[in-house]
């Protein structure tokens, strides 16, 4: 039984999901323990996945993209993530923030910044979190202070995608005091070859290691006036709609680690033998197996709902932080279960099913951490 049919799956994105099956299973799957063991960013697939047309064409037509929506990216991202979590996450962010660009930048911004993305001529990155502060929005530090042509950006930003190799990215920083936390907070589109802008990647993550998070330091680098985006004090509101989008694609990420959870345990307990018959007849088993298939069909239904929800703007906020919660969690108890049953084979390194076991750790954490996500589903239920 195929875990990550289309049968839920919109028909306008089957095609591009089959697209990125074929691609996974001849790029990504292959060259998952590779990478993971070299801990090496992964320029051969991220140049081969440009080529296929399967990265940054979330960026309309208008401006070199294929205009991808929320649909989908889902279904790459399930693909992707299935076949190894640190390379798909990779591909994911080449043009991380672009949308923000996209939806609320000038038409000089589009063209200057989104089509060498979409042409895959630059990569792009997004910078929020700092090293003190994480998920509280209104709580980052790092200040923009207004100079004559622009702005100054004086601080750090931490977990950055792509911080030593973008081109660009869409920096999130403070820029005024109002009494409204709210409405202190502004984008700006900052080139990463600017002076006063350094980075460098963070220590070695124990999942995903393919691919590579940084550290900024911002001193006195200058941003033009005509790089903000959007309009100055707005960009909690425009990153708080960003995020519900990124939301539900992170639900698909876990959707993928836990389809790959799910395949390893279920192949596993078939071959190995014990007390005289194949692992998969004790009842104990089949029981484990099936709490997991009921996790994960549970999860993947919620997120597609929440998928077409958030599209349509429809409580988007709540369904985002559900699909979010749910799917990462679940990716979690099928990794661990699968730990289980692998019993001491289980940590050895060079199993897929330890790769998935230390992948699953980390998105239950980024796009918000899920006692966030449970705040905001709470407030937003009521």
């Amino acid at each position: 039984m195929d875990l990550l049919d289309d049968s839920v799956v919109p028909k306008r994105a089957r095609d591009v999901k089959a697209e990125a099956r074929e691609f996974a299973d001849e790029h990504i799957a292959p060259n998952a323990a590779e990478y993971y063991d070299s801990g090496d960013y992964p320029w051969e697939i991220l140049e081969a996945g440009m080529d296929a047309g399967l990265v940054a064409q979330d960026i309309g037509e208008e401006y070199g993209g294929k205009g991808f929506d929320l649909a989908q990216v889902l279904a790459i991202a399930e693909e992707f993530y299935r076949a190894d979590a640190g390379i798909a996450l990779t591909l994911q962010l080449a043009s991380f923030g672009a949308e923000m660009v996209e939806q609320y930048g000038t038409d000089e911004q589009k063209e200057e910044y989104l089509r060498p993305v979409a042409e895959n001529d630059q990569i792009s990155g997004l910078a929020v979190s700092e090293p003190e502060t994480g998920s509280d929005l209104a709580g980052m530090t790092t200040k923009a202070e207004t100079v004559e042509g622009g702005y100054e950006l004086t601080g750090e930003k931490y977990w950055v995608g792509n911080a030593v190799e973008a081109d660009w990215l869409t920096v999130y920083a403070k820029t005024g005091e109002s009494d409204d936390r709210y409405s202190n907070y502004t984008l700006f589109i900052v080139e990463t070859d600017s002076e006063g802008y350094e980075a460098e990647h963070i220590p070695e993550k124990m999942g995903m290691r393919a691919s590579k998070q940084g550290h900024i330091v911002f001193e006195d680098c200058f941003v033009p006036e005509e790089n903000v985006v959007g309009s100055e004090g707005g960009g909690f509101y425009v990153l708080a709609d960003f995020f519900n989008h990124g939301r539900v694609i992170v639900g698909g990420h876990g959707l993928g680690l836990a389809a790959a959870a799910i395949e390893e345990a279920e192949e596993f307990v078939h071959g190995r033998n014990a007390f005289g018959r194949t692992v998969n007849e004790f009842q104990a088993v089949q029981h484990t197996l099936s709490d997991m298939r009921i996790g994960f069909e549970s999860a993947r239904a919620l997120n597609w709902r929440a998928c077409e929800k958030v599209a349509n703007n429809e409580d988007a906020g709540y369904w985002a932080a559900l699909a979010k919660t749910k799917s990462t969690e679940v990716a979690t108890d099928c990794a661990e279960k699968g730990m289980k049953l692998h019993g001491g084979r289980s940590i050895l390194t060079d199993r897929r099913i330890a790769r998935v076991y230390r992948d699953v750790r980390i998105p239950v954490i980024y796009e918000g951490a899920n006692d966030i996500q449970r705040n905001l589903i709470y407030r937003q239920s009521r």
